[in-house]
């Protein structure tokens, strides 16, 4: 039986390298499915809590987990021979900016070399790690070549770029359009021919380049947009004028116009390090990549210009900034889920612990942090808790927390988020 009659038949064993916010996620939709998967990662602690039927991840059940371990359709593991069994694998790793942002691929390398031994004929490889164009043909192909396979005929490649938005209950594995393109167009009829299995809508494209540089458009244009915004913000408390109320007339028209929110600067994995791959590519080839840097510098200006409103808070009741007790609201990156990464509260947090000022943080999903701030979380939210504090700053808004106790505890309060809308206070002050 050939590559694709095994998937469309689903009698496969597929592989997931990776089993964070993107591998997992796809790996119990696999699952699911009646695939039988195999997920590897290095890290001990969470292959254990998923074969006992436990989940790490917000948006994947627990009790899926538990039902497709049970079943015998799904396993983790953190010993890569399984390789050489599985029908296809699919990579995803993280992709971070390194100090000096350039692209970091070095987990990508590290899962390939881990796949190279254990490649066969019929093995379909797919990338879905957010990378720059280029990467699935230029360093992925030539190190599995050396095993005498040939692509497009003994082994298929292709690139698929993830897309998972945490926290939202609308969008789910299954039901996102999946891109895909591969280093042959056999590639990608194999691909196209698996995640058909599991995937409500697949969208084949002429290369593993177009598939690679699909996914860096969607996370500029987020990132381009947002800075535009972020420094219409800035430009409307100059001019007093309230810049929600702007968006919010703004978004009546309906053509031509998309509504973006200002914010106190971008977080996660994506929009703060995907712009960058694209533009660390285009300098490569000679271009500029002016927009993007020109939003890295607004975006990434954000932290500061909120420290900045939190000065002008304190300052209304004759308070400095040193000295102050301050209370970050909301550390994860977005509302509703657990995830810190590259989260501007921690980057809010620790210019206002600079300047002298007494930081705790409050986040009802973040069980804590590390370094400076570990142990410095609010365990409790009322009134009589908030009122020792002299100021909050909410930076990330999720919908279990009534951040209407922030006014009633008579503090000064800086709103990132338009978590207080309606409210009118000396005390308050918006992005």
């Amino acid at each position: 039986m050939d590559t694709r009659a095994k998937f469309e038949s689903r009698q496969a064993h597929l592989g997931v390298i990776g089993l964070g916010y993107v591998g997992l996620p796809l790996a119990i939709g696999y699952a699911k499915a009646g695939f039988r998967v195999t997920g590897y990662d290095l890290v001990v602690d969470k292959v254990d809590a998923l074969m006992r039927g436990d989940s790490y991840i917000i948006d994947v059940p627990a009790a899926d987990v538990a039902e497709v371990v049970k079943s015998g359709h799904f396993r983790a593991t953190t010993d890569p021979a399984f390789l050489a069994e599985v029908d296809s694998v699919n990579i995803c790793v993280p992709t971070p900016l390194s100090k000096t942002r350039d692209p970091d691929i070095s987990y990508i390398q590290s899962a390939v070399e881990a796949i190279a031994p254990h490649m066969h004929r019929g093995m379909l490889i797919i990338l879905e790690s957010t990378t720059y164009p280029g990467t699935t043909e230029e360093v992925i192909l030539p190190r599995l070549a050396e095993s005498g396979l040939k692509v497009g005929e003994d082994f298929f490649l292709a690139f698929s770029p993830e897309r998972v938005d945490p926290g939202n209950p609308q969008f789910h594995t299954t039901n996102i359009p999946k891109v895909v393109g591969g280093i042959t167009p056999y590639c990608t009829q194999a691909a196209v021919a698996l995640y058909s299995q599991v995937m409500e809508r697949v969208v084949p494209v002429s290369s593993a380049r177009v598939a690679e540089t699909v996914k860096l458009l969607e996370n500029t244009f987020r990132s381009v947009n947002i800075g535009l915004v972020n420094e219409i913000a800035i430009m409307c408390k100059s001019l007093e004028i309230d810049v929600w109320e702007v968006i919010r007339a703004a978004a009546t028209k309906p053509f031509g116009f998309m509504p973006f929110y200002p914010g106190p600067g971008l977080g996660g994995h994506c929009i703060p390090i995907d712009p960058f791959y694209l533009a660390w590519k285009a300098k490569l080839a000679g271009s500029e990549a002016r927009f993007i840097e020109l939003a890295g510098q607004i975006n990434g200006g954000m932290p500061r210009h909120v420290v900045g409103l939190v000065a002008e808070a304190l300052n209304r009741q004759r308070k400095p900034v040193n000295g102050s007790r301050v209370l970050v609201v909301g550390v994860a990156y977005k509302p509703d889920i657990d995830d810190v990464r590259e989260s501007p509260s921690l980057d809010i947090m620790e210019l206002l612990h600079k300047q002298g000022a007494a930081v705790q943080w409050y986040d009802p999903l973040v069980s804590g942090l590390e370094g400076t701030f570990a142990g410095h979380k609010l365990a409790a939210w009322d009134k009589a808790t908030l009122a020792r504090f002299d100021a909050a700053v909410v930076v990330t808004a999720h919908r279990t927390v009534d951040h209407s106790l922030l006014m009633q505890a008579g503090i000064a309060v800086v709103d990132t988020r338009n978590a207080l809308p309606g409210h009118e206070a000396p005390q308050l002050v918006r992005i």
